[in-house]
């Protein structure tokens, strides 16, 4: 009885572990090439993030990986968010004026929101 109990608790710790680190904040994006970075100079990939001073640590967030999803527009904009969520790798610093916490590239934007949008609040976890 009590192992059963133990092994309930611990499945629920690890299935609200995430939800207990999820961050609020906004997304932008920034168009392609994505090739010039703080963290890697040039790089490839598609799928990253700039993040703004709070977040970036004097660059301790280089290579930071978050899983983020749109949770609704930051302005009046209709169907802004598309339901999905996706993976980002930090590569860089949003310099200020930073108009979001999260300085998406264009292509991981679009998974997770309209880009007619243009800013959309968001929620995000390592």
């Amino acid at each position: 009885m009590v192992l059963k109990f133990v092994v309930t608790v611990i499945v629920f710790a690890q299935i609200l572990a995430p939800i207990a680190e999820a961050a609020q904040g906004r997304a932008v994006f920034y168009d392609p090439p994505y090739t010039k970075s703080a963290c890697y100079g040039n790089q490839y990939e598609t799928m990253v993030t700039g993040v703004r001073n709070n977040l970036w640590q004097g660059s301790r967030a280089c290579g930071r990986r978050y899983r983020v999803r749109c949770i609704g527009p930051t302005y009046n904009f209709p169907r802004a968010c598309t339901g999905r969520s996706v993976i980002v790798k930090v590569v860089d610093l949003c310099r200020e004026p930073c108009n979001g916490d999260l300085n998406l590239s264009r292509d991981a934007f679009r998974v997770i929101a309209n880009t007619d949008a243009g800013n959309v609040r968001v929620e995000y976890t390592p």
